[in-house]
């Protein structure tokens, strides 16, 4: 990883290009959700087959995750960005314009290989420009302008109802228009960069080293508790939230679409706010394993509220809205900070690695449960397999980001990682 140096500003400009590309890339992941009840309906598709939707993304990645985290360490995060930006835009036009299942599932599957080292190219290019200091809130700051394309994505049914009255297509339609902007920035953010690169001939740049497997062994116990953790809080947030959670609230609580869409619309709409907010703070505070470990424990307390409970959707709706602010606003910067620079895309592929066979393997399963179980409208108790499934995955999570806020998370600990990032960075 190439180390930048230049003005405010310029780091700045990339953190809002940046951010712009999540936004497109955002919107397009979570435009299953919204039309899952229309291709249900019109198309015939069952629950599997929409879970394979958004589960296929997330399979390539299974192994390609890591070589794409390699690749950004060899290539560089700007020229990573432009090439799976455009891979993202190809899959969402297969997407929206295909005839039948197989089609849409390539342009899914062409979708998330892209997307996954996309989302790693993005951070370490602000890893890249932020190496001094704000790394924390300029990447929380990026990952809310990206949480604000899945809000839309959510409230497009209420934004975009002309187009989903005509039926599947066009709100997909919508979700290719986000991701060609997305690679407008991407080519942006690499222009930028190259005369970046071209003005400040004097910068000491580092050399890409060979990925040796070796070099796992190297990522302290903190990083692999922080991957466990990785693992099952995205498994369960992502595939409830972006594939199930809408037609959960139609079936299992009786709201409309268009309500359904703006219940689970407004976790990203806090996230927008909430997330450059923690990353900030934790930058001040200097603490991050505390944070991380909030964050995770409200997760299975907001499926519990909604499984188990009569109370009121905004309350699980909140806690679901802080969690999902607060768990990647530290769990990203605290990575760059564990592993050395060098390695940092590495470390993020594996983690992605991982956590894209949870997100996957979660969809599945979930699709499974509630194909097994009837769920549907009639039978609302058939979703009650899924919520149990998705609480003991958020349980576990929670109990990994404990023990390594216990092991590994005390201030002490924490400054002298951060201070052995520095040496590191510095040599």
């Amino acid at each position: 990883m190439n180390l930048k140096s230049p003005s405010r500003a310029i780091a700045w400009l990339v953190c809002a290009l940046v951010a712009a590309s999540l936004y497109g890339n955002y919107y397009v992941y979570d435009s299953i959700g919204p039309v899952a009840d229309a291709l249900q309906s019109q198309r015939g598709f069952s629950d599997q087959q929409i879970g394979l939707l958004n589960a296929i993304y997330s399979l390539p990645n299974v192994v390609l995750i890591l070589v794409g985290g390699v690749l950004v360490d060899r290539f560089g995060a700007a020229r990573m960005t432009v090439w799976t930006a455009g891979i993202c835009l190809l899959g969402a036009l297969l997407t929206a314009l295909s005839p039948n299942f197989a089609g849409m599932a390539a342009g899914r599957l062409l979708f998330g290989i892209g997307a996954e080292t996309f989302g790693i190219a993005t951070l370490a290019a602000l890893a890249q420009y932020f190496v001094g200091g704000n790394v924390a809130f300029s990447m929380g700051l990026a990952l809310s302008i990206g949480r604000l394309g899945s809000y839309s994505s959510d409230m497009s049914p209420t934004w975009f109802a002309p187009a989903y009255a005509q039926g599947w297509q066009p709100p997909l339609l919508i979700a290719a228009a986000a991701a060609a902007a997305s690679f407008a920035g991407a080519v942006l953010y690499w222009w930028l960069d190259r005369r970046v690169a071209a003005t400040d001939k004097g910068a000491a740049e580092k050399q890409a080293q060979p990925f040796v497997w070796r070099d796992l062994l190297h990522f302290g116990r903190a990083y692999w508790f922080l991957l466990a953790l990785c693992v099952l809080w995205y498994s369960v947030i992502l595939a409830f939230r972006s594939t199930f959670s809408i037609k959960y609230f139609q079936h299992a609580h009786g709201l409309d679409l268009a309500a359904a869409g703006a219940m689970n619309s407004y976790v990203f709409l806090a996230a927008v706010f909430a997330t450059p907010a923690f990353g900030w703070l934790c930058d001040r505070v200097g603490r991050y394993a505390p944070f991380l470990a909030f964050g995770a424990v409200l997760l299975p307390i907001a499926i519990a509220t909604m499984a188990l409970t009569h109370a009121s959707l905004w309350i699980a709706t909140a806690l679901i809205g802080v969690s999902f602010s607060l768990v990647p606003a530290v769990m990203w910067p605290l990575a760059s900070k564990l592993v050395s620079p060098q390695r940092f895309g590495t470390a993020i592929g594996l983690m992605w690695v991982a956590q894209n066979a949870g997100i996957a393997g979660a969809n599945l399963v979930a699709g499974w449960l509630n194909d097994r179980a009837g769920a549907s409208a009639q039978n609302p108790a058939g979703y009650e397999p899924m919520m149990m499934f998705f609480g003991l995955a958020s349980v576990a999570g929670a109990v990994f980001a404990l023990v390594l806020w216990l092991t590994a998370g005390r201030k002490a600990q924490e400054k002298s990682a951060v201070l052995s990032s520095e040496r590191t960075t510095s040599t």
